[in-house]
């Protein structure tokens, strides 16, 4: 990449920090898919549409989600370049436009998660602080669909008695209100009493909080101890499991969206496809017209 064009790139990554509250993370993924593109076009910043079609071949072996991802990285690139005149025109037009099949989100069925819950009740039930701990975790990941980096950094402090919410800064720094059932307020409270010292953290881990990955090992532990295959559950699928089971259970798409702190209501409307290829499986499975074969 040339200098011209790092200073560009600087120059995107702060407005997107600035006016989008891009984090840190999304900051990196845009200069590592623009710094890809380089490759192939070492000018970017004066590219023309014809270079920038080259691109398609020049990324034919890889997946379909990368490319949608870098060309969509390139759009905006290209959109604020205009915007801010250093361009008079915006090449993106000429991108990549790679069809997708968006996979549907992996669920567990409701009785699944209450084999979980019973599971990590009955150990809890020992009073071992860290038996309390997971049914703490557990509460909150499947009764409040949180993300896993948003529950382990949760502050001390962060439920208060008697409010049946929190307030939380998930992605993009958005702030959100998370609802908090009883069930969880009773195993947090459970919790608090074995916390050390004056930590930060609600759940504490090494020299912060607890680690995402250690907690991706915890839950996969409470779903063995409930029978179910380990390697079909993770923080991120007991997510998916709030947002199906509360659209099944008649939750409108636009509060669901608010709750899950979804920026594009798109993004929500996955779990529409979810339960709609549930309901087909059902009535293939089910309907006495499915398995009724007349001879022709």
């Amino acid at each position: 990449m040339t200098t011209d064009d790092r200073q560009l790139v600087d120059r995107f990554c702060e407005m997107l920090s600035a006016e989008a509250g891009a984090a840190r993370n999304t900051l990196l993924a845009y200069r590592a898919d623009l710094a890809a593109a380089a490759e192939t076009i070492p000018d970017l910043g004066t590219a023309t549409g014809e270079q920038l079609g080259t691109l398609g071949a020049a990324w034919a072996d890889l997946a379909p989600s990368t490319v949608s991802r870098r060309a969509a990285a390139l759009r905006r690139f290209y959109g604020f370049l205009h915007e801010e005149g250093v361009r008079t025109d915006d090449p993106s037009s000429s991108l990549p436009r790679p069809q997708l099949v968006r996979p549907l989100p992996r669920i567990l069925e409701p009785h699944e998660v209450d084999a979980m819950f019973h599971a990590a009740e009955d150990r809890a039930a020992s009073g071992q602080p860290t038996a309390l701990r997971n049914l703490a975790l557990l509460e909150l990941l499947y009764g409040s669909g949180l993300r896993a980096t948003e529950l382990v950094s949760l502050p001390r402090a962060a439920l208060r008695p008697g409010q049946p919410f929190l307030i939380l800064k998930g992605k993009g720094a958005k702030e959100r209100l998370v609802p908090i059932s009883e069930r969880a307020h009773a195993a947090v409270a459970a919790w608090l009493p074995h916390l050390a010292g004056k930590g930060a953290f609600l759940f504490p881990g090494g020299k912060a909080h607890l680690s995402r990955v250690r907690l991706f090992q915890l839950v996969r532990a409470m779903a063995a101890d409930a029978g179910i295959a380990p390697d079909r559950v993770s923080p991120h699928v007991l997510r998916h499991a709030f947002a199906t089971h509360l659209l099944a259970g008649g939750a409108d798409l636009r509060a669901l969206q608010a709750l899950l702190g979804h920026a594009d209501i798109a993004t929500t409307q996955i779990y529409t496809h979810v339960d709609s290829a549930r309901l087909v499986e059902l009535v293939n499975r089910a309907h006495p017209l499915a398995t009724d074969r007349r001879p022709a």
